[in-house]
């Protein structure tokens, strides 16, 4: 009995592949579930695996070739009986090009697949960001291989034995689902890199896929269009050409590659021609899941919250003459610096207890009041800007809530913080300050109804007792969804934050 082996459905809008690698030789045995071949498109790279158990008897398409979603590419006889296939002639030796190394490295030690891990509730998918390792680089057990970037954080994958990158199959920028595999490691060394054919080359692309790592999608569009490999400038990792190279080259009329830059010779302002239109550089850059999602939040932030800012100013003497009297006693005890941001976020849950409607949120025709104060407290990391949430602030003491945002801010750094650390919260503290900003107006962070941004401290002078004297001054915000805090309770918060930090004593008796 015949098995047809098809074209799986690849995704929404993706129509067509190119068999990329077949694993196994007409005449192999196979068992049901194990992979068959591998397709490429220009998203993602997939494993096709064996519908049933039984001898691959045939190859409809041979690799390189563009095969539709639903077309037969191969047959399984479930009743024959397997015959050794040829050393010589692979299935591959049938589009007559060199075979490619196989992916079983029984010699070498045991292949391992390095699957994409659960990233978190209600995460399904996340990007190949970069990959930390190239194929044949020896690594240690639990040390980093890849990363991958989720609309939250970015995972590092870690080798889960010793051994050798033996491949990549989705290249950095590719999505990928969870337990989807990205790549393969052997347990032992890696295996010889196959040696190449005596004969000629059949194109000039195929001469430069020596030296080049050329997909098969790839080495088609090269071959199709008459274009030569080495003309093409490669922005892929180690220096791989990608489809939209080859495509950015036949956009640009298919002229070479650029030739590596000499040393600049100086002129004078006024000697300087202007620069033609088509000579003046740009770069683009991917953008990274989180930056796309922050992108994506913020707008809808502006476009579904009836959003208002009120501003205040807060003289920071009084809280500055605390933290200089007590801050070495602090850090003696408790091994952190004392800031204020455990000075902010104390003040801000005492305005949320008054004004409950800064601490709600809306969820469709009804209002949700929260009887727990989670705060947020913004971060910058390595990707971008983060949000984790102290949960419970109300119940923390100074020292906790310091040790939390320095914790919070090293593992930003690192990308270390987990899914369930940045979900949630029920209101937003922004110190832009640190960065010297003096006023701004932040942005909500749905579906949170209220966020606090705080500012630097410049000396200034103000009126005190008819007096001109000068004080340290920050301005703060308070951003807020219209629709369920109304003017007035928006000043009302902000006033409750003012007169905390500028009298610290009724943060003791919460006043």
């Amino acid at each position: 009995m015949a098995t047809e082996i098809k074209v799986p459905d690849m995704g929404e809008s993706v129509t067509e592949g190119t068999i990329a690698r077949w694993f196994k030789a007409e005449g192999e045995a196979i068992t049901a579930d194990e992979p068959l071949v591998e397709i490429e498109t220009d998203k993602v790279t997939v494993e096709v695996p064996a519908p049933s158990s039984g001898v691959l008897t045939e190859i409809q398409a041979n690799e390189g070739a563009d095969v539709e979603v639903g077309s037969v590419i191969g047959a399984i006889d479930e009743s024959a009986t397997a015959t050794a296939a040829p050393a010589s002639k692979p299935a591959e030796a049938k589009a007559g090009k060199p075979a490619a190394p196989a992916p079983a490295a029984a010699a070498s030690g045991d292949m391992i697949d390095i699957s994409v891990p659960d990233l978190g509730e209600s995460v399904t998918e996340g990007t190949v960001g970069r990959w930390l390792k190239k194929v044949g680089d020896s690594f240690e057990a639990d040390e980093a291989l890849v990363e991958i970037e989720t609309d939250k954080v970015t995972a590092e994958l870690p080798a889960p034995s010793a051994g050798t990158l033996v491949e990549i199959i989705a290249d950095e920028g590719v999505d990928v689902e969870v337990g989807a595999v990205v790549g393969r490691i052997t347990t032992g060394d890696a295996p010889a890199a196959s040696a190449a054919p005596a004969t000629a080359p059949a194109s000039s692309s195929e001469a430069a896929a020596d030296d080049l790592p050329l997909a098969p999608a790839v080495r088609k569009l090269i071959d199709d269009n008459g274009l030569n490999a080495a003309d093409i400038e490669a922005t892929g990792r180690d220096g791989r050409i990608t489809k939209g190279d080859v495509l950015r080259h036949m956009e640009n009329g298919g002229t070479a590659k650029p030739a590596a830059p000499t040393a600049p010779t100086f002129v004078s302002a006024g000697d300087l021609p202007d620069r033609p239109e088509d000579e003046r550089g740009e770069e683009r850059v991917r953008m990274t899941k989180l930056r796309q999602t922050v992108a994506r939040r913020l707008k809808e932030a502006q476009n579904s919250a009836a959003m208002l800012t009120t501003f205040n100013e807060i003289d920071m003497k009084a809280v500055m003459d605390l933290r200089a009297r007590y801050k070495d006693d602090f850090e003696k005890k408790h091994g952190i610096k004392l800031g204020f941001m455990s000075m902010f976020v104390k003040a801000a849950v005492n305005a949320l207890k008054e004004i409950p409607a800064v601490n709600a949120e809306i969820h469709g025709d009804e209002i949700v009041y929260k009887n727990y104060y989670d705060i947020g407290i913004a971060v910058g990391g390595a990707q971008g800007l983060v949000v984790p949430v102290m949960r419970d602030a109300d119940a923390k003491s100074f020292s906790e809530i310091e040790s939390g945002v320095a914790d919070f801010g090293k593992r930003a750094r690192d990308g270390d913080l987990s899914m369930k650390e940045l979900t949630g919260g029920t209101f937003t503290i922004t110190n832009g300050g640190i960065f010297g900003s003096m006023l701004s107006t932040p942005i909500l962070n749905p579906p949170q109804s209220g966020i606090l941004g705080m500012h630097n401290i410049v000396k200034r002078p103000v009126v005190i007792d008819d007096e001109i004297v000068i004080r340290p001054m920050m301005y703060v915000a308070l951003s807020y969804d219209h629709r369920i805090v109304d003017g007035r309770e928006a000043v009302t918060f902000l006033v409750r934050i003012k007169q905390a930090i500028e009298d610290p004593e009724r943060l003791l008796i919460g006043v």
